[in-house]
């Protein structure tokens, strides 16, 4: 078989797969790490750009035909508190018009998650298709660092984008490659009020408290009455 031939397990004929690059992007993961880097809520003018980062992936993955991926696809999953849905609309139909796809999912308690739906997918694209290239956004490791580690064994190039600040996982793995999202090309319409730690300035630099002191001296005062 070639590298883009599998086995029907119906019938044992090779039946080839066509190659795909495909991104996946853990929307609550994303927002939430972009609050804890910056020490505060993320705004409008602080959100990635998903059309330069649409640019960047589609630019990665070279022409069909010519040695790249014969297509690629990108995924946005996001968790849809119902008290948001009419504020997150316009930000869907944003992402659509990009084109991505969006898989949305209400959130009716504190611990849903959209993370098993986005493994869900990226088995069910690895399955159908040659994934040439995997490029995830999370910073979570818990959930996604063995899975991603078997694709690249696989054959699969896994691109880990997320703040560096969060993504031990990836940094440290011989087999993922990361990226920092702000050094993709665009991805913010200005730089991000962050210090990064693997950028250091020469001369050092101060990291400011994401809480106050007194509300960090509140908090253990609380679970140690």
């Amino acid at each position: 078989m070639t590298a883009t031939e599998t086995t029907d397990p119906g019938s044992g004929v090779a039946v080839d797969r066509p190659a795909l690059d495909l991104l996946v992007w853990d929307a609550p993961n994303i927002d939430m790490t972009l609050a804890t880097v910056i020490g505060a809520r993320p705004t409008a003018a602080s959100r990635p750009r998903f059309d330069a980062i649409a640019a960047w992936f589609v630019g990665g993955s070279g022409e069909p035909g010519r040695g790249g991926a014969d297509d690629v696809e990108a995924c946005v999953f996001a968790n849809v508190p119902p008290q948001h849905v009419t504020t997150l609309r316009g930000w869907v139909e944003a992402l659509r018009s990009f084109g991505y796809s969006v898989f949305a999912r209400p959130k009716s308690r504190p611990d849903d998650d959209i993370d098993q739906s986005m493994l869900d997918h990226i088995e069910v694209r690895a399955a159908s298709h040659r994934l040439r290239r995997l490029v995830v956004f999370s910073g979570d490791g818990r959930n996604f660092a063995e899975p991603l580690e078997d694709l690249a064994r696989a054959g699969t190039d896994v691109v880990v984008v997320a703040f560096s600040e969060v993504a031990g996982y990836a940094i440290s793995s011989d087999l993922l490659h990361f990226v920092d999202i702000e050094d993709v090309p665009g991805a913010f319409a200005a730089p991000l009020d962050r210090v990064r730690l693997d950028s250091l300035p020469p001369d050092g630099a101060w990291l400011r408290p994401t809480k106050s002191l007194r509300d960090a001296a509140a908090a253990y005062s609380t679970k140690h009455p």
